[in-house]
């Protein structure tokens, strides 16, 4: 039998819960706009990977927690596969993705908040940056999440191996 962490049990709860949120209201002083995605993921630029979108306003302060450790480990994140599907479903390339679609070249960011509604993508983000906090490399982190999530979730993200 295959134990999954505790952490995805308590990440999918809030993932659950939150997932019905209202996330259409625009905040001021943000650096753009909300827009809706192809697959209908909402997406809203700001001005920084500081400054977080207001569509996590009044979220549960878990979700807020993984997108700024998502913030934080956006390279190490961009060699990390997420398992929810949405390789498929929203053309995401890594687990990165399902947190900002895009990093422009002035610094602003394109968030995504695929995020808030996955309890899987929550987990790969949050367990990975604590293996990093750890010591391990990125290539040791990219075959942990491998492991742990390559029966019972869907294909991955077609995220090339690191070196």
């Amino acid at each position: 039998m295959k134990r999954k962490p505790l952490l995805a049990i308590s990440l999918l709860a809030v993932a659950l819960i939150a997932g019905c949120a209202s996330q259409d209201n625009a905040q001021g002083g943000h650096a753009g706009h909300q827009q809706h995605a192809p697959n209908g993921d909402l997406q809203e630029l700001t001005a920084s990977a500081d400054q977080l979108p207001s569509f996590l306003n009044d979220l549960d302060p878990r979700i807020v927690e993984a997108y700024k450790i998502a913030a934080a480990n956006r390279d190490l994140l961009k060699s990390i596969p997420c398992y929810c599907g949405c390789g498929e479903s929203a053309g995401h390339q890594h687990n990165g993705n399902c947190f900002i679609k895009e990093e422009r070249e002035d610094g602003s960011i394109v968030w995504d908040d695929h995020g808030t509604r996955c309890g899987v993508c929550m987990e790969i983000a949050v367990i990975s940056s604590k293996l990093k906090q750890e010591g391990k490399s990125v290539k040791e982190i990219r075959q942990f999440i491998d492991n742990t999530y390559k029966e019972g979730y869907a294909e991955p993200t077609p995220t090339p191996m690191p070196s």
